[in-house]
């Protein structure tokens, strides 16, 4: 990849960032006040996730 290339990816990836800062803003917020936490869902979603990257990671070896 080029220095180009990852410069525009680098520039991409921060406006990304800035545009949606403030609805994740809002919904930590919103998740501050919430009555009931839902760290099983949060827990297990993140499992998932850590299961598919070792997946794609075996499956291209």
């Amino acid at each position: 990849m080029g220095l180009w290339q990852q410069l525009l990816a680098g520039a991409i990836g921060l406006f990304v960032i800035f545009m949606f800062f403030p609805g994740i803003k809002a919904t930590m917020e919103k998740s501050k006040n919430a009555e009931e936490k839902h760290w099983g869902t949060v827990v297990l979603l993140m499992i998932v996730l850590v299961a598919f990257v070792f997946l794609m990671i075996y499956s291209v070896q």
